[in-house]
């Protein structure tokens, strides 16, 4: 089920505040336990390619995305595909905890990606790298290149079908809030998972965050 969404005036009071939560709840993923069973010394995880940035600060479209047709009516997000990384998996709605933080899929469904609603912003999915059972559903988003086309079905029955633009690895303590999740000015696509060093503490130290366009 779920929770319920801020209002706007609650998203700007709070926005600030998802990144902390969302880098410590995906990070969370990968707790003692996988740094046991993998070494002490697991070799750090990075985004296969690095692509210049090109959305504004301000969270508008890039300019070098395609012009999109007006966004359809909406329906909510219940299955996620990516070919390239053999994603074929199921979207549950989350929202924010009580303290305003956004909400993380649950580590007993390893195979589970969230969808996070940000008002006017882009569609959020959110996806555990690994847990202690091993790799989870986004253990494969690290390896995804500018191109790579990404589907997301709706409860409506209908596709929407996005096209990867760019991806970014952001240290934990300076994830983008509003580049990731403010307005986007279109149906834009955001996939977000944890990344970098595997601490001692079993925290990772970044998060990777995939821009997608719509594909017309």
């Amino acid at each position: 089920m779920l929770a319920p969404a801020p209002s706007p005036d609650d998203r700007r009071g709070r926005r600030r505040r998802w990144a902390p939560a969302l880098a410590v709840g995906l990070l969370l993923a990968g707790g003692v336990t996988v740094a046991a069973s993998r070494g002490s010394d697991p070799a750090p995880v990075r985004i296969a390619v690095t692509t210049p940035a090109t959305v504004p600060s301000s969270g508008a479209p890039s300019p070098e995305a395609p012009p999109s047709a007006a966004a359809p009516a909406f329906s909510p997000p219940v299955r996620l595909v990516v070919p390239r990384i053999g994603v074929d998996a199921p979207v549950l709605g989350v929202g924010l905890n009580p303290d305003g933080t956004v909400e993380v899929p649950p580590l007993d469904r390893p195979e589970q990606v969230g969808w996070f609603r940000a008002g006017d912003g882009p569609t959020v999915l959110l996806g555990h790298y690994d847990t202690r059972r091993g790799p989870a559903v986004f253990h494969g988003v690290p390896g995804l290149r500018p191109g790579d086309r990404i589907e997301v079905r709706r409860e409506d029955g209908g596709t929407r079908a996005y096209r990867v633009r760019e991806l970014h690895q952001y240290a934990k303590d300076a994830f983008p809030t509003e580049l990731v999740y403010g307005a986007a000015g279109g149906p834009q696509l955001r996939l977000v998972t944890c990344g970098g060093t595997l601490g001692g503490d079993g925290h990772y130290s970044d998060n990777i965050v995939v821009f997608a366009d719509p594909l017309p």
